[in-house]
């Protein structure tokens, strides 16, 4: 579990939220869990359902890649999730 993860869930209202974390089992039952722990976006918005994930080595490489995907409108965010579906 040394490598951090960038990864999109898709909420309940059919919006994206992303996020980075280093174990995202545990940052998606923490979003959709009954505490705190989520982040204040999805907790108005559960279930959250994981539809997207990737991997960089340093936390400051996938807080680059976030943000480069939160840029990204979302139109080419549900290309992206589309994409990484069809890679063998």
């Amino acid at each position: 579990m040394d490598d951090w993860c960038i990864y999109i869930v898709r909420c309940a209202d059919k919006t994206l939220y992303t996020g980075i974390t280093r174990d995202v089992g545990r940052r998606v039952e923490e979003h959709n869990g009954n505490n705190n722990l989520g982040a204040r976006y999805t907790r108005a918005r559960r279930p959250v359902k994981l539809v997207y994930q990737e991997s960089a080595p340093t936390r400051s490489k996938a807080s680059i890649r976030e943000s480069e995907i939160k840029h990204l409108s979302k139109k080419e965010k549900e290309i992206l999730i589309v994409d990484s579906q069809n890679r063998p």
